[in-house]
C-alpha cells in the first residue's frame, strides 16, 4: 500500500499551485484593468499587495504554532475558504478602504495555506524522503505563474477583471477546500504509521523549541541570510520588467526572459535537491544563494547573451530558496517545533522583503537608473550567502541550547 504521506504531498502539489496562482499571481493581471476602471494609481494598487504580504509575514509564527500543536487540517481548510471569499469580495470593491481590507483578508488566508504551512506538514510526515516530497510540491507550484497568469488574462479579456476574479475564487474553493479537509492528517502515528512509511519508529532526532532556537546564533544567521535573499527576490520581481525595458531591450525579449526565470526555478529545484542530500546542506544552500549575485552581475552587462545567463543563475537561486529554508530548519531544529521555528524565520524574512520594492524604486529615482540598485542587490546576495555559510559553523549548536521534550 502506498504510504499515506504521498497522498498529502500530491494534494499539496495541486493546492499550492492553485493557491499561489489565485492569491499571488492573478494580482498583476488585474492591476491595469482595476486602475482603468476605478481611477487608482499604481502606488495605491501596489499597496494592497504589500499589505497582504506584510500580514502574511506577521502571522507566519502564530500559524506555525497552531500547526505544531493542532495540525494543519482545519487551519488550511479555513484558510482556503477565507481566501476564496476574499477573492470574491475583491471582485466587488469600489473604494480603496474596501480594497485594502480585502487584502488584509488575503494576507491572513495566505499565511494559513501556502508553503510555510505545507512544509510544516511534510516535515512531520517525512524524514529521509522529505526532500523528494518537497520537490514534488515545489515543482508543481513552480508552474503557478505559467498556468494562472495566462488563465487570468484570458478570463479578464472574456469576463472583465471582476468576472475573472469570481471565476478564480470558485476555482480556489472547489480545488483546495475539499483536498485540505479530506486529505490532510496531523501525523502518521494517528494512522498507525511511521514517517516515510517505515516499519519501525525512526531513531530519535534533535528537537529544538522556538524559544531555544532564537537564543542561538544559527537562527539569526539563517534569518539574516534568508531576509537578504528575500529582499533581493522581491526587489527583482517588482522591477525586472521596467529594468529591462529601460535598458532598451524589446518587449518580446523582456517577456521571454521573465518567463525563462520561472523555468530555471524548476531546474534549480531539480539540481538542488540531490546535491543537498549528497553534499553539505549549508554549503549547497550558500552556493545557490550566491547565484543571485552571479545573475544580477550579468544584468550589468550590455550583451544580449548575458540576459540568458541572468535567467539561468537567478532562476536557480530563486527556485532553491524555498527548499533550502525548509531543509535547513528541519535539519537543525527537527520536526516537532518546525512550524514555530519556520514561522519565526518567515515573519522576519517577509517583513524585511515587504520594503524591498519601495526601496529599489526610491534608489532608482534618486540615481536616475537601475545601476546602483543592481550593485546594492549584488552586495545583499553575497552577504546572504556568507550568512548561511556562517550558520553552518554553528549549525549543530541547537543540541547545546536545549531540546524540547
Amino acid at each position: 500500500m502506498t504510504y499515506y504521506g504521498w497522498r498529502i504531498a500530491w494534494a499539496f502539489a495541486l493546492t499550492q499551485t492553485v493557491g499561489y496562482g489565485v492569491l499571488t499571481y492573478a494580482f498583476g493581471v488585474f492591476v491595469k484593468p482595476m486602475e482603468a476602471e476605478l481611477g487608482w494609481g499604481r502606488a495605491e494598487t501596489s499597496l494592497g499587495f504589500s499589505i497582504a504580504l506584510l500580514v502574511s509575514g506577521l502571522l507566519a509564527f502564530p500559524a506555525g504554532r497552531v500547526v505544531d500543536r493542532h495540525g494543519a487540517r482545519w487551519l488550511m481548510t479555513g484558510g482556503s475558504a477565507l481566501g476564496a471569499l476574499m477573492v470574491w469580495a475583491w471582485s466587488l470593491v469600489h473604494s480603496l478602504p474596501a480594497f485594502y481590507l480585502v487584502f488584509v483578508g488575503i494576507g491572513i488566508a495566505s499565511s494559513a495555506v501556502l508553503y510555510s504551512v505545507a512544509f510544516t506538514v511534510l516535515a512531520v510526515w517525512f524524514r529521509l524522503s522529505r526532500p523528494r516530497a518537497m520537490l514534488i510540491v515545489t515543482l508543481a507550484a513552480g508552474l503557478a505563474s505559467t498556468i494562472f497568469i495566462p488563465l487570468a488574462s484570458w478570463l479578464e479579456q472574456a469576463l472583465g477583471w471582476r468576472g475573472a476574479a469570481q471565476v478564480l475564487a470558485l476555482v480556489l474553493a472547489v480545488t483546495t477546500i475539499p483536498l485540505h479537509a479530506l486529505v490532510i492528517r496531523r501525523r502518521p502515528q494517528d494512522l498507525g504509521l511511521y514517517p516515510d512509511g517505515a516499519d519501525s519508529p525512526p531513531p530519535p532526532a534533535q528537537q529544538v523549541s522556538a524559544g531555544a532556537a532564537v537564543r542561538g546564533a544559527t537562527f539569526w544567521w539563517l534569518a539574516l541570510g534568508f531576509s537578504l535573499s528575500s529582499l533581493v527576490s522581491m526587489a527583482v520581481a517588482a522591477h525586472l520588467v521596467p529594468l529591462l525595458v529601460e535598458r532598451g531591450h524589446p518587449a518580446a525579449l523582456v517577456a521571454t526572459i521573465a518567463g525563462s526565470v520561472g523555468v530555471m526555478q524548476l531546474l534549480g529545484r531539480i539540481i538542488y535537491t540531490p546535491l543537498s542530500q549528497r553534499l553539505s546542506l549549508f554549503g549547497v544552500s550558500a552556493v545557490f544563494m550566491g547565484f543571485f549575485a552571479v545573475g544580477l552581475g550579468l544584468l550589468l552587462m550590455e550583451q544580449g547573451w548575458a540576459l540568458w545567463g541572468f535567467a539561468l543563475f537567478y532562476g536557480m537561486a530563486n527556485g532553491s530558496g524555498s527548499l533550502s529554508k525548509a531543509a535547513l530548519v528541519a535539519e537543525v531544529y527537527g520536526s516537532r517545533h518546525y512550524g514555530s521555528v519556520s514561522g519565526g524565520l518567515g515573519t522576519i524574512t517577509t517583513v524585511t522583503a515587504t520594503f524591498a520594492p519601495l526601496g529599489a524604486g526610491f534608489l532608482h529615482d534618486l540615481r536616475g537608473d537601475y545601476t546602483a540598485v543592481l550593485w546594492v542587490l549584488i552586495g545583499a546576495a553575497l552577504l546572504a550567502a556568507l550568512a548561511v555559510w556562517q550558520a553552518s559553523r554553528s549549525g549543530r549548536e541547537a543540541a547545546l541550547t536545549g531540546s524540547a521534550a
